[in-house]
């Protein structure tokens, strides 16, 4: 077959194979410790694996669910959004499910962009929003995330630089995977501020809420002005540790929802059956579970972070996720990329550079991202082979 153009159309030309595919096959044919992915190396709750199988059995969810989602998840997620947030939803007009958070975001950047709307975005950023928007036509307009006092802030003059008669939305992901930065409330008053001054929706990706370790996650729905012009996005992968099984929602207004589901309807259509069952019951687990998992991942974190910084890093100390962002210049490097292809053969741990989540790539060289929500002997043996580089 002979084509005088590229296959592959010039909007998605820019994004070949991910980052964490390369990396983690790089773990694979190296036997090295992945910590560049961000999957649990354990599964979630058994008695929540148990009720996806007693949903197959049972016959639940084997057939294609409701477009909206089942009306057991969908009231369990605007309980659950009450418990912990105080905020209320119609189960039945203000809740969306998706496959994942991944298509929430993809869903709501083709419902509610035209092509050459402005979308600006904090950077470093999770890869899947420059394809999301640019798949839907949009410009992307980054505003970086500097360190400032060991943690890396949102710069407000900035942000309010940013926004252009053509903005049409914010994408905003807090708690902040690659950096863990979780914006304080004086930060989310000013960003609905603006919001509300320049008539701006958003977009906010809150997949870690549960994963605070110093702060509080603020909902920016929560905000005065913010409650219909907020879609909020959440999941199950990340708070459960069932990732592979990639449910996720949505809450926002009755407009919202319906524009976000017109074009969620033509991704996957419905997914997931038995799994959304499932996940209807782990919502409603008891606080006590919320806390053991925030508490076991904060002492992972701080293995990781004392093992990195004994090792020459010079750490930036994650108040939400379950990644850590590291400077590798003490370490007489300054390229991110160069630096994470040699690691496995150097010590055998994978990371990840963090240049590949920013449009500005000379702004992320130096940064390198390890994720922590891993079994502790294996966190525990990445830190005796990271303690090598400088041995």
């Amino acid at each position: 077959m002979t084509q005088e153009r590229p296959l592959l159309n010039r909007r998605l030309a820019a994004f070949g194979t991910t980052i964490f595919a390369e990396m983690s096959a790089l773990a694979a044919s190296t036997g090295a410790i992945n910590l560049g992915q961000g999957f649990p190396d354990t599964d979630g709750p058994e008695e929540i694996r148990e009720a996806a199988v007693r949903a197959v059995r049972e016959g639940r969810g084997n057939q294609y669910p409701p477009g909206p989602g089942v009306p057991e998840l969908r009231r369990a997620v605007a309980a659950h959004q009450e418990r912990f947030h105080g905020l209320a939803y119609d189960p039945d007009a203000e809740v969306l499910v998706t496959a994942g958070a991944t298509e929430a975001v993809a869903a709501s950047m083709l419902a509610l962009l035209e092509p050459g709307d402005e979308v600006v975005a904090l950077e470093p950023y999770y890869d899947s929003y420059a394809a999301c928007i640019a798949m839907a036509g949009g410009t992307r307009v980054p505003v970086t995330l500097r360190p400032h006092d060991g943690a890396f802030r949102l710069d407000l003059d900035e942000l309010r630089a940013a926004v252009t008669p053509r903005t049409r939305l914010l994408l905003l992901n807090t708690p902040h995977n690659p950096t863990g930065t979780v914006l304080n409330r004086a930060e989310l008053t000013a960003v609905a501020e603006l919001a509300v001054e320049r008539d701006l929706l958003v977009v906010t990706d809150e997949v870690y809420e549960h994963l605070v370790f110093e702060g509080e996650h603020l909902p920016l729905a929560s905000f005065p002005g913010m409650r219909d012009r907020t879609v909020s996005i959440s999941s199950a992968g990340k708070t459960f540790s069932l990732t592979g099984w990639k449910i996720g929602w949505i809450t926002a207004s009755p407009d919202l929802i319906a524009a976000v589901r017109s074009a969620k309807q033509f991704l996957t259509y419905v997914s997931g059956g038995p799994f959304q069952y499932a996940v209807a019951e782990a919502l409603a687990l008891p606080d006590s579970y919320y806390a053991g998992f925030r508490e076991d991942l904060r002492a992972k974190r701080d293995i990781l972070t004392e093992g990195l910084t004994a090792a020459g890093f010079t750490v930036h100390r994650p108040a939400g996720t379950y990644f850590v962002t590291t400077d590798i210049t003490p370490l007489g490097e300054k390229d991110g990329f160069a630096f994470c292809r040699s690691l496995p053969a150097r010590c055998g741990v994978v990371a990840v550079p963090n240049a590949v989540f920013y449009d500005h790539r000379e702004e992320g060289a130096p940064y390198v991202r390890f994720a922590f929500c891993k079994r502790e002997e294996v966190l525990r043996d990445a830190v005796e082979r990271l303690r090598t580089l400088t041995a």
